[in-house]
This record gives structure tokens, sequence and C-alpha cells, in this order.
């Protein structure tokens, strides 16, 4: 992941977090935050499902603008659940090199 890519998400992340306790009549992620968990969860499943179809049945530029609904409602599920960003790159950073069927593995040891 890119500095660059990284400071876009952390600046995201900054704002959505100055949305908990917004107005939900003005704000959509304020509105998010109002309904709980379980529905911030639901947003995050539909957009993985958008993103996924759109990859199998669209152009480029679709996967692209599902991708970016996808990793919005994921930070707000983030911040709902108090995980900061960084913790994400750090496991993500941890993980750089290691075989995926090692760690499936390992978990369920």
């Amino acid at each position: 992941m890119s500095e660059a890519t990284a400071a876009v998400l952390d600046r995201l992340y900054t704002v959505i977090e100055g949305r908990k306790g917004a107005d939900a009549d003005t704000s959509y992620t304020a509105k998010l935050f109002a309904k709980g968990r379980k529905k911030i969860a639901q947003k995050v499943g539909e957009e993985g499902v958008e993103c996924a179809l759109a990859a199998v049945s669209e152009g480029r530029d679709e996967v692209v603008s599902e991708s970016a609904d996808l990793l919005y409602h994921l930070l707000v599920l983030w911040a709902d659940a108090g995980v900061a960003p960084a913790e994400v790159y750090g496991e993500l950073e941890r993980r750089v090199g290691l075989s995926g069927l090692a760690e499936k593995a390992a978990r369920k040891s």
C-alpha cells in the first residue's frame, strides 16, 4: 500500500470519526452510526457483493467505484468498532510474505 493511499484512508477515517453524533438528517455517515453496527456490517456485506459482481459482469470503472464504496463502509465499521486504520495496516504488514495457507492452518490449531 502506498503512503498516499494510506493517507487518503486516514483522512477519510478522521472525517468519519467526526460524524459520530452528527445530525443523522444531514449526514449519511451519522445515519449509519445511528442505525448501529448491525446495519453498518450489513452495508459492508452489500458493498462487498456489489464489488464482486462488478468484477465479473461490469467494467473496470464500476469495480473502482464499488471498491471505493466498500472501503468507505469498511472505514465506518472500523470507526464504530474502535479499530484504527493503523491497526489494520500493521496486520497487513505482518502478513506480507507469509503463506496464506500456513496462516489459515495456524488459526485452526
